[in-house]
């Protein structure tokens, strides 16, 4: 018997707007081992410093992916032709509990991981990523981190916590999940607490490019250097939304003026198709300061086809 392939439903027999959300319109099912990728959300953001809210991340990208196509037109793939993708819903979360939820998270993640379907996470705030990691790392080992981001979150604690949404590269160096020699951190702008903020991870083997640095790349020497950087090792790929200039995603907790425009991020991330993640994330989308027309959430749909859409190049090869 064939095994089955998971995509959406065909959009000319029912609107888009009908049907229970899930990513791109796709089966909620935790079969993990007929799914190339698995959506799943981690609806956890009480290690904020400053706004709350990403907790109803996951739902509000779900909410504007509906309108997901599946032809790319700049990658030529058909996405969902190519790859079997599933939403699997969410993992369980502790509120308030950082630590606990980072092993929640580990947890969760083992089985899809260990099934080989490739996780595409949505957030939820970045602390959630070292639960990530562990989870590739326990079937990887270390891995290069390929992060679009306003600010590296390599710092040492807020507030006297250690695991927050500042702290989980760090965190992560320290448990031996993740190779700085091989990571390209990306985005970086915005007033700091000191030089060391940035000069201390450059020092532990990160290469660290700030948004202007960033945007005087062109997408394909962006390319070439995240290649070169991360090599043939496992790689993962976290994408916060605030490395978008607020004008374009408001919706987040700890904005920075002057950063990438959509189509400068989705460039630089269509720049890496074919490269062999091992998993994605989608981090810190806040509905709540987000516009009336969902602007955040809808560039992180468009965020999560990307993803797709390259994973989609790389499997068709």
């Amino acid at each position: 018997m064939d095994a089955p392939r998971y995509g959406p439903p065909d959009a000319s027999l029912a609107p888009r707007y009908t049907g229970i959300r899930t990513f791109a319109r796709c089966p909620h099912t935790t079969d993990w081992a007929n799914a190339d990728v698995a959506v799943i959300g981690v609806p956890f953001d009480t290690a904020t410093s400053y706004r709350t809210g990403p907790r109803f991340g996951p739902a509000a990208i779900r909410d504007q992916s509906q309108l997901i196509r599946p032809w790319h037109p700049a990658l030529q793939v058909d996405v969902f032709a190519t790859l079997s993708v599933i939403d699997g819903g969410d993992l369980a979360v502790t509120p308030g509990n950082a630590q606990r939820t980072t092993a929640q998270i580990a947890e969760g993640l083992a089985p899809v991981i260990e099934a080989g379907a490739i996780p595409i996470v949505l957030g939820g705030d970045h602390s959630i990523v070292l639960g990530e990691l562990r989870a590739h790392h326990a079937k990887h080992g270390p891995l290069a981190v390929v992060l679009l981001d306003a600010h590296a979150d390599t710092w040492e604690q807020y507030y006297g916590e250690r695991y927050f949404h500042g702290t989980p590269f760090k965190r992560a160096l320290e448990e031996g999940l993740i190779d700085p020699h091989r990571s390209f951190l990306a985005g970086m702008r915005g007033p700091l607490y000191a030089a060391s903020d940035l000069d201390e991870p450059r020092a532990w083997g990160f290469e660290i490019l700030s948004t202007d640095e960033l945007r005087a790349l062109a997408p394909t020497e962006y390319g070439r250097r995240v290649r070169e950087r991360i090599g043939d090792g496992p790689a993962f790929f976290s994408f916060d939304v605030d490395v978008l200039d607020p004008a374009f995603a408001p919706g987040t907790g700890t904005p920075e003026v002057a950063g990438l425009l959509p189509h400068e991020a989705i460039a630089f991330i269509r720049a890496l198709a074919g490269v062999p993640f091992v998993g994605y994330d989608i981090v810190e989308v806040s509905p709540p300061y987000d516009t009336p027309g969902q602007t955040t959430a809808l560039t992180a749909a468009s965020i999560g086809y990307e993803m797709l859409g390259i994973t989609a190049v790389r499997a068709s090869r």
